[in-house]
């Protein structure tokens, strides 16, 4: 759906959408801030900062927080992704002037009391499925914060979360989505008027891109004695979202493994009952876009996996998807988009994503009539050039692989052809 919207920045750099909901009987308020692990230093004040804001300021102890948001009819929430720390509120309509002074107290006078006297305990040794996909990216990208194992949690004191604050919880940078019945214009000066005060940034918490474009490929294997199943996961090539080639694309992976009738659902489970876990996806951020499998089976059927995957990748490439798997993939993706957008508060999360990737909110309406439009010839086209296995890099994880174990080295592992 297609919602009429405004767009303003604040003199503090804060870029705010309004977005117009007439009728609704609650705002939804979404604030993006930019917030990636570039330095593993300062993982320990990252996730306890995250886990604090928005439970106390120097005005309010969180009992009042609690009380006032009740008052407001309000609900808060705040997740924390590998890119961006988001801040959710929704709100009865009348409430919307309360619970922007109510961010703005928690933003600019944040108080962070009663923090934990010792350091979270060292986390367990990584598992099979996280040390794989470590691995994957390393092995595909280079070096790269996304892969980084994180070092151990270390004391994090008031003054410690003070100065991340400071530098990390900043409006330059940062994007406020509203979505309201109320009048665009009054909610713009609403904003300015109880965020204006909020300084600082930006704070350069934005993941670097990878080294390489295009993922490496190859044949990496990890052992992981004592892993109760077998994992599969690759990266493949592949554009992002706003490219003019990503809808063809986006169809060719929902052939490939998007849904319950895909290639690799068929072959892998329905065939062969070798999975019990299988997908296809497209991934992207700041840092890149690939695409990826991910498959889990039973313990010792690794490498069947893998040149089973293979074989599907191969056959789609040489000779693309039939008519009927391109229109139902096609049909699959339109559903599928009305039903992420069910709901006004999943619609203003998603458009807020999209402000915060500088792109219109009204993106998506664009992009369902691009997959609209896209032909069988162009499918056919985008699997011969993004799923080929050639250029595909395929790992995977089992209790008697002959391969490595745990993930260093895995770079200078000899690549075997899928």
């Amino acid at each position: 759906m297609k919602r009429p919207w405004v767009r303003s920045t604040l003199g503090n750099g804060l870029r705010v959408v309004v977005v117009e909901a007439p009728g609704a009987p609650l705002a939804e308020l979404r604030l993006v801030v930019p917030y990636a692990l570039t330095d593993p230093r300062e993982a320990s004040a990252r996730e306890l900062l995250a886990a604090r804001l928005g439970t106390g300021s120097t005005t309010r102890d969180r009992q009042a927080v609690a009380d006032r948001t009740a008052d407001l009819g309000a609900e808060l929430s705040t997740v924390v992704t590998v890119e961006q720390l988001l801040l959710s509120v929704s709100v009865l309509s009348e409430g919307l002037e309360g619970t922007l002074e109510l961010l703005g107290d928690l933003l600019i006078r944040p108080a962070y009391r009663d923090l934990p006297a010792a350091p979270p305990p060292a986390p367990r040794p990584a598992g099979p499925r996280t040390a794989l996909r470590r691995a994957v990216l390393t092995h595909a990208f280079g070096p790269h914060p996304l892969a980084a194992a994180p070092p151990p949690p270390g004391p994090v004191t008031p003054e410690d979360l003070y100065a991340f604050h400071r530098r990390a919880v900043v409006p330059a940078g940062s994007v406020l989505l509203v979505m309201t019945g109320a009048d665009p214009d009054r909610v713009l000066r609403l904003v300015a008027e109880h965020l204006g005060p909020w300084t600082g940034g930006p704070s350069g918490l934005v993941l670097p891109p990878f080294g390489r474009a295009a993922p490496a490929p190859g044949r990496p294997a990890l052992r992981h004695p004592g892993a109760d199943q077998a994992l599969l996961l690759t990266a493949g090539p592949a554009v992002p979202s706003t490219d003019p080639g990503h809808a063809a694309l986006h169809l060719a992976q929902l052939v490939l493994g998007g849904h319950a009738s895909s290639r690799l659902t068929r072959r892998l489970r329905e065939r062969h009952a070798l999975a019990y876990a299988v997908s296809a996806a497209l991934r992207e951020n700041a840092a890149g876009s690939w695409l990826e499998i991910e498959c889990a089976g039973a313990p010792g059927t690794a490498d069947r996996l893998a040149a089973e995957a293979a074989d599907v990748l191969r056959a789609l490439a040489e000779d693309g998807p039939t008519p009927q798997e391109a229109e139902r993939a096609r049909r699959y993706a339109a559903g599928f988009t009305r039903f992420a957008l069910a709901t006004r508060a999943e619609e203003a999360s998603a458009l807020a994503g999209f402000a915060a990737r500088g792109v219109d909110v009204d993106w998506l309406a664009a992009y369902a009539e691009a997959v609209g439009g896209v032909t069988h010839a162009e499918v056919t086209a985008a699997c011969g050039e993004f799923l080929r296995p050639e250029k595909t890099l395929l790992a995977t994880a089992d209790d008697g692989n002959e391969g490595i174990e745990g993930i260093e080295g895995i770079e200078g592992k000899e690549d075997a052809a899928p």
